[in-house]
């Protein structure tokens, strides 16, 4: 799958996606984690995207699969070692995308101590919206999430209550992979995440960013 940068127009395969975990204070209190120190990055598969007007496939393993919605920022040119300060030249837009999660499967990786990747990586699992240029959106840390399920709000919070920013993130991120085009960098997910079932539709929006629709089911591809 491809995506085309907002900036330059270029059309490129989607590469890392670099996830954010417990990057809201609120989230980690229903959760009942502690906040972290420093970002908590996971990775997810590029096969796991799936874009606004698809489907999220519910897998057979697992009953309890979680919406998440998220800022995601993209990345429009290569840098490694970045600061804060120079981390968003790096960026060539956002969308709106949900880190869908297999609850079940994640507790129980967390009981054993094993890595949770399954639960986190399957196909359709990290739907992303219209990609938006970063010039059109203006500060990152000034945006209202959204998430509607069949039409009633889950999750609403503002991007300024990030605990690390996205020039945060992306800079930490500089110092252990080498950031290339087509990088998507998922921020974390407020407070609210919940259960989706077969035939769901849900709606995610950030301000001035187009909004993400994703229908779920639980029939085979």
């Amino acid at each position: 799958m491809k995506i085309t940068l907002p900036t330059t127009g270029a059309s490129l395969p989607i590469g890392k996606l670099l996830c954010i975990g417990r990057n809201y204070a609120d989230h980690a209190a229903e959760m009942e984690r502690d906040v972290p120190d420093e970002p908590m990055v996971f990775l997810k598969p590029a096969t796991a995207v799936v874009r606004s007007g698809g489907t999220v496939r519910l897998p057979p393993q697992s009953q309890n699969v979680h919406h998440e919605v998220e800022l995601v920022a993209v990345i429009g040119t290569e840098g490694r070692n970045l600061s804060a300060a120079t981390a968003l030249d790096h960026v060539a837009g956002y969308a709106v995308g949900l880190d869908m999660t297999a609850r079940d499967l994640q507790d129980e990786a967390k009981a054993q101590r094993h890595p949770w990747s399954v639960a986190k990586g399957f196909d359709t699992f990290a739907p992303l919206g219209p990609l938006v240029s970063a010039e059109a959106v203006g500060d990152p840390q000034a945006l209202t999430l959204r998430l509607r399920r069949n039409g009633v709000t889950q999750q609403e919070a503002s991007t300024e209550d990030m605990i690390f920013s996205v020039a945060e993130l992306v800079a930490y991120c500089s110092q252990i992979f080498t950031l290339t085009p087509g990088d998507l960098l998922y921020t974390g997910t407020p407070s609210g995440v919940g259960p989706v079932d077969d035939g769901d539709t849900l709606e995610a929006t950030a301000t001035g960013i187009e909004p993400l629709t994703i229908s779920v089911s639980r029939a085979a591809p």
